[in-house]
């Protein structure tokens, strides 16, 4: 299913209005709840691309069945840019069009995993903690860079992770882990209502055979071909 979304009314106009949503949003941020068991449920993955040409943004929502990991659902939203670029503000681009997707599905989401961040972003508040304010769902971010941060070694072996950590070295905001045997590793954080142990076993559960979970692989694929679909109408 596809729907299209429009800029909510009274949505931020420019980075100091942002930046006051976050700031009003940042404390309700659940940290004290293990999350749902891996393996258990539904997962969704989101993710969006970008058509810069035309200003349009197309966003995925990919529910698999946490056992199997086979799809049940996909549904997509686009519309029109709602932000514009500002580092560190990204969510405010992209939560519009995710919305739309989620909104779209009939099946209950379980956790929400996002292709970005939560608390490892520079104001702690990054993607996957933002939708899982407003929303209400657990959510983890498992990005592909680590942002701003730095982290220690970490084994080879799938399953290794070492702490990411602040710029001060004591705030532990995610993990770098190691989903496949000597391959580079991916970054956990949390985002709302699940724990960082959690996160990370989520994470494992959904890498059996890439790097990045399979939530992230679908809704990526997803997502563009949306953005293709535009493009041949």
């Amino acid at each position: 299913m596809q729907t299209i979304t429009g800029v909510p009314e009274g949505w931020p106009a420019d980075e100091a209005a942002a930046r006051a949503v976050q700031d009003a949003l940042r404390d309700r941020v659940v940290l004290d709840e293990t999350g749902p068991p891996p393996g258990t449920g539904t997962v969704t993955g989101i993710d969006v691309a970008y058509d810069d040409a035309r200003d349009v943004v197309a966003a995925a929502a990919v529910v698999l069945d946490a056992a199997t990991l086979d799809v049940i659902e996909e549904a997509t939203s686009v519309g029109r840019v709602a932000f514009p670029y500002v580092p560190g503000l990204l969510a405010f681009r992209e939560i519009p069009a995710v919305l739309g997707a989620l909104e779209a599905l009939r099946t209950d989401p379980g956790l929400v995993v996002c292709d970005g961040y939560g608390l490892a972003h520079p104001r702690r508040f990054g993607l996957a903690s933002h939708l899982g304010v407003v929303t209400g769902l657990p959510t983890i971010g498992v990005a592909k860079n680590p942002f701003v941060f730095t982290h220690g070694e970490l084994g080879r072996e799938r399953g290794s992770a070492a702490a990411l950590l602040a710029d001060d070295g004591d705030e532990e905001v995610g993990r770098a882990l190691r989903t496949r045997d000597g391959v580079k590793p991916v970054y956990v954080s949390v985002g709302h209502r699940v724990s960082l142990a959690n996160a990370c076993a989520h994470t494992l559960a959904l890498t059996p055979a890439y790097r990045v979970p399979e939530t992230t692989r679908r809704a990526d694929r997803l997502c563009r071909d949306a953005l293709l679909g535009l493009t041949e109408r």
